[in-house]
């Protein structure tokens, strides 16, 4: 009594197949989540990244034009003094 193997029938066949396609759909969805997810991760905190440089700038560092402002004063009061000491010496 040799035990003899039958065929699948089609219909079983097919839903195997159809299980696969599921299946590797479905991973190949969660790869490409991961993935998106990673990045929305990375974009915001780069975002924030930007926000606290630009808060740093503007904390630590001065402006070109207030720093002409500046320069030009003091460029003024050093030659109002230069002015004043070539006087002195004149007396």
């Amino acid at each position: 009594m040799a035990l003899q193997l039958q065929p699948l029938p089609k219909r079983l066949v097919a839903m195997d197949a159809q299980n696969i396609i599921n299946i590797t759909a479905a991973v190949i969805g969660a790869v490409i989540g991961w993935f998106v997810k990673i990045m929305w991760d990375s974009v915001k905190e780069l975002q924030k990244d930007v926000k606290e440089t630009n808060q740093s700038l503007h904390e630590n560092y001065v402006r070109k034009d207030d720093y002409r402002i500046d320069m030009a004063e003091i460029k003024g009061m050093f030659n109002r003094i230069m002015d004043k000491l070539d006087n002195k010496v004149d007396k």
